[in-house]
Parts: C-alpha cells; structure tokens; sequence
C-alpha cells in the first residue's frame, strides 16, 4: 500500500508527460512535415519551454498548434517535476526501498522468532535471543518505540498492527519457528495469538497476560505457554528470599550466567537416526562431549529429572543437556 500509495503519483505524472509527448511529435510531423528526430526536439524544447530555436520555421497552423501543447504540457510537466522533487527530497525513495529491503530480508529468514510488542517485555526477549544468535523480528506499531530500536537485528524491526493477518504474514510468520506477543492489553495478545495458530498450525506461540483469568482464555485461543510478570516477579523475589543460592544458580544456567552456559534440549527428531531409539547409556553423551543430560520428557509429556542411563530415546521425546558452549557444540556436531 505504501508503495502503491506513492509511486502512483509519479506514474500518473510520467504517463501524462508520455502523451505530451506522443501527441507533440505526432502533430509536429502532421502539420510540419517534420521527421521524428526533429518533431520530437521541437516537442521537448516546447513542453520544457527552454526558448532554443525552431528547427524550420512554423506556419500560421503549426504556431497554434504548439501555443496549445506549451498550455497543456506546462502543468503536466510543472506536476511531474513537483511529484518527482517531492518523492526524492521528502524521503519517500528512501522509505520505499527501506521497506523494500526488509521485506526482503524477511523473506530470507527461516525458523526465525517474531516478537509483538518492544515494550520492557519484548525488549528482555529481544535481548536473550540476540544473545542465543537466533534470528528475530520485531513487530511494533509506535514509531517513537521503533527510533529506539538498535540490537543487532534493528534492519529487522516492522512497523505495523500485530492483530492484522496482513502484519503477521509480513513478518514471515509462516516459515517462523515461534512467536512472542508482549502487548500491554490482553486481548490484542488473544487476537494475536488466534490470528497466529490460524496461519502457522505448528508455530510455538508465548503470550503474556496481565489479568489472573487471562492465561486460561490464552492457551485455549492456541499459545502453547503464558508468562503473566507480575506474578512470576513476585514469586522468584520470594524464592530468592527462602533459596537465594538455589535460585541464582537456576537463573546463572538458564541464561544470565554469560554466553559459556548453555542448557538446550535434543528432540528425537534432531537427534541422527543411528542414535535414534537408543538408550542414554548407548549415547555417551558426557563421555563424548563433556556435556550431561539433566533431564527427559516423555512421549507423554512427563518430565524426568536425572533420567536413567536405560532409558530409550523414542519419537517425541526430548533430552535437556547442560554444558559450556563448547561442549553443547562438540555435541550437536556428534550427535544432531
């Protein structure tokens, strides 16, 4: 629409400036018997109206002739020239293929993040994705918002309305992996994240909530979980108080403890098929990598602490392994 919206102006103003053209050159050489080369100089210099001087004298026919098409093309030609100036020196050109240019690096992305909302939830989110290198875009409607914007991946930030289909589809929803809705109003979060399982059926959608009934509204328009802060705030600052070690080490291994601590999971289907179906202890996963599995989820959806080495790995399960950076790489290179 943006492009549309402006380019069409200078579309309008070319093709008048063409017919003025045309029909210049086409009655010079009716009236004057003049070849194209010369109708089309003596058209040029007429609608630009530069005084050079005629090619042949013109009869009594051909003067009115050009004293009509100097009247007709002096607006058309003053209107090409203000909407082109205007397009060049007010930024349009520049937003164009500013626009241009994020749509295209949007379309490149695969398997990428989308985050609704760069307010203090958004931007948090924001940061520990930069921090994993995963590749996200920002979608925000204030522009004042939008000026303040300038992480790694600022070339990707869409201005726009999260709730529209229109938006979401810009955004690449359909070839992201996941979806971050932080928006302040709870049911814009529901709008979206309707709007997002409607067009990505296996998309993995987070949404905030603020109110204390929202979160089951939430799960039931399709997000697979809801983080209400407040309520999270409140009770990690009184985990901190009853188990401040326990807790600062939870928060030290699932993030703040610096890029050298990594805990991820290995789905089955991550996993190459020789190591597909077998048991932990076949793996040797620590053995290989230095790494440790700290956790199992079933096919079921049961979770595992310190799973046995006997256990099988089997469709839909997943592995939660705890490493420094280079130990969860030398895994993935071995294992995924």
């Amino acid at each position: 629409m943006f492009a549309y919206r402006h380019f069409s102006r200078i579309y309008i103003a070319l093709l008048l400036l063409a017919l003025i053209v045309c029909m210049g050159i086409g009655g010079f050489i009716l009236i004057e018997g003049y070849n194209f080369l010369e109708a089309f100089y003596m058209t040029i210099i007429t609608v630009a109206t530069v005084g050079f001087q005629e090619v042949h004298p013109l009869s009594d026919t051909g003067r009115l002739f050009t004293s009509f098409l100097i009247i007709t093309s002096f607006g058309t030609f003053a209107y090409a020239v203000t909407s082109i100036s205007k397009y060049i020196i007010d930024g349009e050109f520049n937003r164009y293929f500013k626009n241009y240019k994020l749509v295209t690096a949007i379309g490149q992305l695969n398997n990428h993040v989308i985050i609704c909302g760069y307010g203090r939830n958004g931007r948090q989110a924001a940061h520990v994705l930069k921090k994993h290198s995963t590749r996200f875009v920002v979608v925000e409607q204030k522009k004042e918002i939008i000026d303040t914007i300038n992480h790694r991946y600022s070339e990707l930030v869409l201005e726009g309305d999260a709730t529209l289909d229109e938006t979401l589809l810009k955004a690449g929803i359909k070839k992201a992996k996941a979806l971050i809705t932080t928006l302040p109003i709870d049911a814009d979060n529901v709008f979206i994240v309707l709007s997002a399982r409607a067009l990505n059926p296996n998309l993995i959608i987070i949404s905030r909530a603020s109110e204390d009934n929202s979160d089951k509204k939430l799960k039931i328009a399709g997000a697979n979980n809801v983080i209400m802060p407040d309520k999270l705030g409140g009770a990690h600052m009184a985990s901190l108080v009853m188990k401040p070690d326990v807790i600062e080490f939870v928060d030290f291994i699932t993030g703040q403890g610096g890029d050298n601590i990594r805990l991820e999971e290995i789905t089955f289907d991550t996993l190459s098929p020789q190591y597909q179906n077998k048991t932990i202890r076949d793996l040797e996963i620590r053995n290989k990598s230095g790494a440790n599995i700290i956790g199992f989820k079933t096919a079921r959806g049961e979770y595992i602490i310190n799973p046995s080495a006997d256990t099988v790995i089997i469709a839909d399960a997943k592995l939660f392994v705890l490493g420094t950076t280079q130990q969860i790489n030398m895994l993935k290179e071995m294992f995924v």
